[in-house]
């Protein structure tokens, strides 16, 4: 018998075109579940990395940077309330802080005299005293430094002195140097006494009692020389930080409105000079010599 045809199936209909103002089709699953995934890899990372910020933030406390290491700052003021700590004290008009507040300048020392300007100060941290080069070496002194050395701090020191002074408005000559002005060298050796522990939060007006201006010249570079060890103003609720660099001077009131600490060093070396002046002639010092 013949064989009979199979007819084959008839093709489905098409599908109906859009009306206008409908929505378009929805896109497969598939396609729709790989776009969700992207969507929330993505999403992860960002969350990742703001928790990840917040978390170092969190850490070092630091919420501003008022100084960046990057950056060659002509000038930058900001002043702030004065505290009650100068009330315990003698009061000199023309020099006691009644505007207080926190500087930081590129502009004062060249990065070249930064370099040569080390060990000047004569006054090495040692636990808890300060040892003075020039009574340790005695007559070899002038093996190690030169004239020219103590010529070139006593510009630096002028320069300085004179430049807080017009932050302040005050006359430079109503303030004068004052002890302990030290070098520091600092690096992440574990502390041998309570007073290595530079990071504890200090006042310099309850520690030291005659300073009233502050000033530290750094003499190397955050995250060149040395990591971590950022100069941190702690601030209620949003504490503020310098990051050194050769040259750069920052200076401030020193009663307890400028609560600070100096972050741990990692790694690396920091160096600098503090440099502090007093109102009171009484507790002031005169610059190093050369015997």
């Amino acid at each position: 018998p013949p064989c009979a045809r199979r007819s084959a199936p008839a093709a489905p209909p098409p599908a109906p075109a859009p009306s206008p103002g409908s929505a378009p089709p929805s896109p497969p699953r598939e396609t729709r579940w790989r776009w969700l995934k992207v969507v929330f890899l993505l999403s992860s990372a960002a969350v990742g990395g703001l928790l990840g910020w917040s978390y170092l933030s969190a850490e070092d406390g630091v919420t501003e940077v008022l100084a960046r290491h990057s950056e060659n700052l002509q000038d930058k003021f900001i002043e702030i309330p004065c505290s009650e700590d100068y009330d315990s004290h003698k009061r000199f008009e023309g020099c006691t802080p009644r505007k207080c507040g926190r500087g930081v300048t590129d502009a004062v020392i060249t990065r070249e005299e930064a370099s040569i300007l080390d060990l000047h100060s004569g006054a090495l941290s040692l636990g808890k005293h300060f040892v003075n080069l020039y009574r340790y070496f005695g007559d070899k002194i002038q093996d190690i430094f030169t004239e020219e050395d103590f010529a070139l701090y006593r510009d630096v020191r002028q320069r300085i002195q004179q430049r807080i002074a017009q932050a302040f408005g005050i006359s430079s000559a109503s303030m004068y140097l004052t002890k302990p002005t030290f070098f520091s060298r600092i690096n992440n050796t574990e502390a041998k006494t309570t007073h290595d522990e530079y990071w504890h939060p200090h006042v310099d007006k309850v520690t030291y009692g005659s300073f009233d201006y502050t000033s530290l010249l750094y003499l190397s570079d955050y995250t060149e020389d040395f990591g971590g060890g950022r100069f941190v103003f702690m601030d209620a609720g949003s504490n503020k930080t310098i990051e050194p660099r050769a040259g750069r001077v920052s200076f401030f009131t020193s009663g307890s409105e400028n609560l600070h600490r100096v972050e741990k060093v990692h790694w690396g070396t920091r160096y600098a000079i503090t440099i502090s002046f007093t109102c009171n002639p009484d507790h002031g010092i005169g610059d190093p010599v050369l015997m």
